[in-house]
């Protein structure tokens, strides 16, 4: 059992932490959510932050490919299946999310996470009694 709380991390925490945006505060507490838990992202959690990444850091394509071993060999990284695409098309439909946050929280979901951080989605909101969504940055 680990140590620490597991946690689905999304794409705006990480970038949080990676970032000097200027917003220390938030990127302070972003540090601190990622520290203080076990966690977990997606392919497309990866894909997001490296899109970000090139486009607002000037990442080069060696830095991306860093990142991307390193969080591959640091994080359980929960992979797209047709059980989760699934599970997001019922979950747009039960909480109204969007097309790509119903993805984050399937693979929330998928991973067993209790809690998933987030500055996009409902603060507090609760997903099927399993998964509440926290922004850490408010």
């Amino acid at each position: 059992m680990p140590d620490k709380p597991v946690a689905f991390i999304d794409t705006n925490i990480w970038l949080y932490a990676l970032l000097d945006t200027g917003e220390a505060e938030k990127s302070s507490r972003a540090k601190e959510v990622i520290t203080q838990t076990e966690p977990i992202l997606s392919g497309q959690i990866i894909n997001e932050l490296c899109v970000n990444l090139i486009k607002k850091a000037d990442f080069t394509e060696e830095q991306i490919s860093q990142l991307i071993e390193a969080l591959y060999e640091k994080y359980p990284i929960i992979e797209m299946d047709e059980s989760i695409l699934l599970d997001a098309s019922q979950l747009r439909q039960e909480y109204a999310l969007s097309f790509w946050d119903s993805m984050v929280v399937a693979c929330a979901l998928a991973a067993d996470a209790e809690t998933l951080y987030s500055e996009d989605m409902q603060n507090g909101l609760v997903i099927r009694e399993a998964l509440v969504i926290k922004n850490p940055l408010v």
